[in-house]
């Protein structure tokens, strides 16, 4: 059985180790053959292991920093400036291949710019994106990007999100994916440039299964498998499509719990509905990939639990044992032939 270690930024998001160390350490008995590197203040990770009754062993090690990059902290200044942060080394020891994964809820900005720098992109690709899944009606899932690390690209980079995106999404649906654009209508005549130039190039590649233009509201109606936007669109679309689903549940709560028999009743009616909504929340599906790069990264929420750190590491693995990177290279390699003849 191949060992897969995976490099956790123990100190990022707004809980660090509170929630980080119980992660990894169930997060170990969920895979036999994973190890983890917590990266952070060891006078702090220790203690928090020794309270679950854990200590840094033949599979769970603690790499000693003692700095933090803050969420306030700019990515021009980090990048002078984190040598000694937990982020920063997380990133390194997949660099120097002591990790074949790294796992960080910190900033967002820092970690991108600091993953570029340091893990550097993979040919053909100008930027990296981030990804995530949302669940559809039918219960299959739709890979969106980018959810927030370019807020503006151009048509070739969002040509290449949808490459990247395919080469993901490929490896988990085990078929082509459809590969829609995000719009504000369906028909070819609707966007801005940028989207129209995008579906021109998608257009030319028979390699990859372009279907057209969605809208949002499509978007968990399973009429893709891969949507791709820019990161400002991205960001707003996720965010919102968390929001309702908190408010509905909330509502559905507040009218369950308003008498017992109703309560009894609605639980009954609801329970699959409450399943569904549940999938919205970002604990749920907690684990941002960041593509594009030559190592893997993943990206977790900042405010995430525990359930969500475990997630986060689970899509690590995942990504680790399909060598995603190496997917998209060959994909990225394929189409960039296609293109030249």
């Amino acid at each position: 059985m191949r060992t897969i270690t995976v490099a956790l930024d123990a100190m990022g998001g707004d809980f660090g180790p509170h929630v980080t160390v119980p992660a990894a350490v169930q997060a170990l008995s969920i895979f036999p053959e994973l190890n983890i590197i917590l990266v952070g203040d060891e006078s702090v990770l220790i203690p928090h292991l020794s309270s679950l009754g854990f200590y840094p062993n033949d599979r769970i090690y603690i790499e000693h920093t003692d700095k933090v990059i803050a969420d306030t902290d700019k990515p021009s200044s980090i990048m002078r400036r984190s040598a000694g942060t937990s982020m920063r080394r997380a990133i390194d020891l997949v660099e120097d291949h002591t990790a074949q994964a790294c796992v960080s809820g910190g900033n967002t900005g820092a970690l991108m710019g600091l993953s570029r720098y340091r893990l550097k992109l993979l040919p053909n690709i100008e930027r990296p994106a981030l990804v995530s899944t949302l669940p559809t009606r039918s219960g299959q899932k739709v890979w969106l990007l980018d959810l927030g690390a370019n807020v503006s690209v151009d048509a070739n980079t969002l040509f290449q999100f949808a490459v990247m995106g395919t080469a993901l999404a490929e490896e988990h649906l085990h078929r082509t994916p459809r590969v829609a654009i995000l719009n504000v209508g369906t028909e070819e005549i609707k966007g801005n440039e940028l989207v129209k130039q995008c579906s021109e190039l998608l257009q030319q590649v028979q390699t990859i299964n372009y279907i057209g233009f969605i809208e949002a509201h499509q978007l968990l109606h399973d009429e893709a498998d891969v949507v791709v936007c820019d990161g400002f669109v991205g960001n707003v679309c996720l965010k919102a499509s968390e929001g309702v689903a908190n408010l509905f549940l909330e509502k559905l709560k507040q009218h369950m719990l308003s008498s017992k028999l109703r309560a009894w009743i609605s639980k009954i009616l609801f329970s699959e509905l409450f399943s569904d909504l549940k999938q919205l929340n970002p604990d749920q599906y907690n684990g941002a990939s960041l593509l594009g790069l030559r190592g893997i990264v993943i990206k977790s929420h900042g405010s995430a639990d525990k359930t969500a750190i475990i997630n986060a590491i689970i899509e690590a693995v995942h990504e680790v044992k399909r060598q995603v990177p190496s997917r998209i290279s060959d994909r990225l390699e394929t189409v960039s032939l296609e293109r030249q003849n």
